[in-house]
């Protein structure tokens, strides 16, 4: 087993961790997807308001690869879908039937799947809507199925908070687990599985590593890892939903039920735990009584690397956490006279650097965007030492080229540039927008 260790990154101090406790959800009355948050794809909407769908049954396919479907993941009737500016697909809701129904599919046992071929299996997961759940490095999209990653990176757990933990989801499913790992063998000669390693998860790790957030990033392993070029585009996937793509080779049907963690300082306590549901659960449906406050926000996803969301939303295909959090839009009355011991801020001007406790964090940038000040905060906590003040001030100027010799593509896009920058800069963001576009030039 390899160790690695993160020499740069941020230690977290932010309460509202959920407990390891389950709680199992009743069943909504809707589930919906989420097209839009779902990178690099331009969907083709493939069922109408008043269709009948199945579990499974796809609901669109990408226009620049129709062999990439997305599929339902309830059973019912198709009750609206709501566009967006310039037509785009926000969200398809389903009102579900009582008894819902299954696209069904071809089961394997451990012999089958030793005598399928890969492309057997390609075809298999991507028919199936499974396809979408293994992600390509450097660019986070959808892996390409046509090529062959030199390793496929799983990530049991990647110390982003407040994400599911994996002694919670892969508790009982250890044999689930090594049948879904021999099916990424047959994808890529090389599986390597990473975990922090201080959780008791039964499952042979190939990469142990320490360190402070992010640094059990899959890009961040990479990063430390990595002995050639080749290596840049390597696929990943969760440890849950690797679980996902083996029930479904076990089973023949498209698997809905996921584990959510609710957390968040605004989080009710009852509600900050993990909680047993199903794929596109409604927000509101996670969290009912936060979801009648004021001054609250939802966070899909982690919380440096979700996004906002109303809590008439759903989670989207990838999310399997929801936050709660302060809005953070109030002023404070004569703040800058104040200590701040409660405070969280990378500035030791504050004495909160001095607080041992976990600290309540919310969404306000405490401050208005000024220019770079060039005072390296910045290049002090990235994981990947791009430089991002440099990095951004190409960008700034539209020198790609000199970005990309900086390490733009090594961006993990881990949200800690923006979070420690005291000119209140948008980093991240427009790092990952500048990815973006230029995996759009290259395509």
């Amino acid at each position: 087993m390899i160790t690695v260790r993160g020499v740069k990154g941020l230690h977290l101090k932010i309460s509202g961790a959920p407990s390891l406790e389950t709680i199992k959800l009743g069943r909504p009355e809707h589930v919906g997807s989420v097209p839009f948050k779902i990178p690099f794809i331009k969907p083709k909407l493939l069922v109408s308001t008043g269709d009948h769908v199945k579990i499974g049954t796809p609901l669109f396919h990408d226009k620049k690869n129709q062999d990439l479907k997305f599929v339902s993941p309830g059973c019912g009737t198709i009750s609206d879908i709501v566009f967006g500016p310039r037509r785009v697909i926000e969200k398809i809701i389903i009102r579900l039937d009582s008894n819902e129904e299954y696209e069904k599919f071809d089961r394997l046992n451990k012999n089958d799947l030793q005598t399928l071929s890969k492309k057997n299996l390609t075809d298999l997961l991507l028919q199936s809507g499974m396809w979408p759940l293994i992600k390509e490095l450097p660019f986070r999209g959808i892996a390409d199925p046509d090529t062959t990653p030199a390793a496929i990176w799983v990530n049991l757990d990647t110390c982003e908070p407040f994400l599911p933990a994996p002694e919670v989801y892969l508790a009982g499913k250890k044999k689930l687990f090594d049948f879904g790992l021999r099916a990424l063998e047959k994808l890529s000669d090389k599986v390597n599985i990473s975990a922090s390693g201080n959780g008791n998860y039964d499952i042979p790790l190939t990469h142990k590593y320490s360190g402070q957030y992010p640094s059990g990033d899959p890009g961040v392993l990479l990063y430390h890892t990595r002995r050639s070029s080749n290596e840049n585009r390597c696929w990943y996937i969760s440890g849950q939903d690797l679980l996902l793509i083996s029930t479904f080779l076990t089973s023949g049907t498209y698997p809905v039920e996921r584990i959510v963690s609710v957390g968040g300082c605004m989080a009710d306590s009852v509600e900050k735990k993990h909680c047993i549901t199903r794929t596109g659960v409604p927000i509101a449906h996670l969290a009912p009584r936060s979801s009648k406050k004021q001054n609250i926000r939802f966070l899909a996803g982690g919380l440096f690397k979700g996004y906002a969301v109303h809590c008439d939303s759903f989670l989207g295909l990838y999310e399997t956490s929801l936050n709660v959090i302060d809005q953070g839009d109030r002023e404070e009355f004569l703040g800058f006279l104040r200590p701040g011991f409660n405070k969280p801020s990378f500035s030791r001007t504050f004495l909160s650097s001095i607080n041992t406790k976990d600290l309540e964090i919310d969404s306000g940038i405490h401050g208005e965007i000024r220019a770079c000040v060039n005072c390296g905060a910045c290049a002090k906590i990235c994981p990947v030492e791009i430089l991002p003040q440099f990095t951004f001030k190409c960008l700034a100027a539209n020198e790609i080229e000199e970005a990309l010799e900086h390490g733009l593509l090594d961006c993990v896009e881990c949200g800690l540039c923006s979070f420690v920058c005291p000119s209140k800069i948008e980093l991240n963001g427009t790092f990952r927008e500048a990815k973006q576009e230029y995996r759009k030039e290259q395509s």
